[in-house]
């Protein structure tokens, strides 16, 4: 076991977790455990993520809530220990570690029994957190919106419950207490079950209502309509940053895990004058928690309703191949076929990280692929690339439309104002004797009706390339 030390300095307290004292300039110091299975059989996942960056994945999650390394390590195990998930030896050695450095939390990376984490409590005479934990505390920071808010909130809960967990402060706050809610004769652990369950009652219908509010306003945006382009990708992808560089917005772009959580729309208009809506998201990880995969599915619907997907990649990262796959998976779990190049496009993002023969190579290996499969290279951070990314966006999604010419009377305001609230008017004309003559452009369901309608004509060469 290799064992670490940092002296590094407090950037502020960590929300949720326990902190030593209340003094604003101090952060709760952590020690990060990283077990890893060093025969096979630990599976697929084990096998394509080097432990190295697995830990360097670690820390990032520690110091994107502001929590003050002061210790890390790789733990190699041949097996997992039902009673404490290490080795007895392994265990001794954090122990010493944490009270060496006075660390009052250790994170182990890896997914804990509540049994594991009691026991490593104990050993350690610190609090313990896994993966699943730390991750949600994360969000919790994160979300700003009342979805986003609502969501973390259900994820914990349902977290909670499963360990039977009896100190809840946020909620003795909202409540009043647990002291005061149980009846005659009930134990804690009946009265913290049942006021998490009821919790998660009123969080579930809130949701409910939020979701209908959620799905009035895409039915609105269908309307205009305009196509939605979603990115997607790994944590720390550099996702918002490219967000930034197309809608000249100012979304939280830091070189942190999760600085997106809430779903961001902003309206872009293309070169060719063509408008969509970005949509950015939150960042996909490897084993994010089951409990977040459902509870924010909600908050990834913009990426299922999407009409073009832009799976944006940090090709400066060593492990940028197991995080794609980590993000095809997700896109999977949606029902989302991240191999369909019509609707996927492959961004390979921060190239101005690497040195100019890694570029090179890069640049070869996207133009082999041919048509639909090549790829994007781009650097979100200076704007190289922009250019053909906004290209090929343009063309996919004009290829995805069915335009339409339309030959209307000046005076029948009331069919031009339909066209322009159902349709993207592309050009409109004027002639001689008082008629219109439009350009339209429609997703491919409502071109039959606005063909009806109309007597509409379509132009040659459009919504052929489904």
């Amino acid at each position: 076991m290799e064992l670490k030390t940092s002296r590094m300095s407090p950037a502020g307290r960590a929300a949720g977790l326990p902190v030593e004292n209340e003094t604003a300039g101090d952060a709760t110091r952590v020690v990060v455990i990283v077990p890893h299975l060093t025969r096979r059989g630990g599976g697929e996942e084990g096998l394509r993520r080097s432990p190295e960056a697995r830990l360097d994945e670690a820390i990032g999650l520690v110091l994107a809530i502001d929590l003050k390394l002061v210790g890390s390590a790789l733990v190699g195990l041949s097996q997992v220990r039902p009673a404490t998930y290490l080795g007895s030896g392994k265990v001794e050695e954090i122990a010493e570690l944490v009270k060496a450095e006075e660390a009052g939390l250790v994170f182990v990376d890896a997914p804990l029994s509540p049994v594991q984490q009691r026991n490593l409590e104990k050993a350690f005479a610190a609090k313990v957190i896994d993966r699943t934990a730390l991750i949600l505390e994360i969000f919790g920071q994160r979300a700003r919106t009342k979805e986003g808010v609502l969501q973390v909130e259900l994820a914990h809960l349902n977290y909670q419950r499963s360990r039977l967990v009896r100190s809840w402060t946020h909620l003795e706050r909202q409540r009043g207490g647990f002291g005061f809610l149980g009846g005659p004769g009930e134990t804690q652990i009946e009265a913290d079950r049942r006021l998490i369950g009821e919790r998660i009652v009123k969080i579930e219908r809130e949701l409910e209502q939020v979701k209908r509010t959620r799905a009035l306003h895409r039915a609105s945006r269908k309307k205009v309509p305009y196509p939605v382009v979603a990115l997607v990708g790994y944590t720390n992808a550099g996702k918002s940053t490219l967000f930034n560089r197309l809608t000249r917005a100012d979304v939280m772009a830091q070189d942190l895990l999760f600085a997106t959580l809430d779903p961001t729309l902003r309206a872009v208009q293309l070169p060719t004058g063509d408008k969509v809506i970005l949509s950015d998201t939150v960042g996909f990880i490897s084993d994010l928690p089951t409990q977040l995969v459902a509870a924010f599915r909600a908050t990834l619907e913009e990426v299922i309703e999407a009409d073009l997907i832009l799976h944006v990649r940090d090709m400066s990262h060593e492990d940028a191949d197991a995080q794609a796959h980590d993000v095809k998976g997700v896109l999977s779990d949606l029902d989302i076929d991240p191999e369909d190049d019509h609707r996927v496009i492959e961004v390979w993002n921060k190239i101005d990280r690497l040195d100019e023969e890694s570029r090179a190579g890069l640049f070869n290996t996207a133009a082999r692929r041919e048509g639909d499969a090549r790829p994007i290279p781009v650097s979100a951070l200076t704007g190289e690339g922009m250019e053909p990314l906004l290209a090929t966006i343009s063309q996919r999604l004009s290829r995805e439309r069915v335009s339409l010419a339309i030959d209307l009377d000046a005076a029948d305001g009331g069919n031009l104002s339909w066209l322009y609230r159902h349709s993207e008017v592309l050009e409109r004309r004027q002639d001689g004797e008082g008629r219109l003559h439009l350009a339209v452009r429609v997703p491919p369901d409502r071109a039959e009706q606005i063909e009806r309608r109309f007597g509409a004509r379509r132009i040659k060469g459009t919504g052929e390339g489904g």
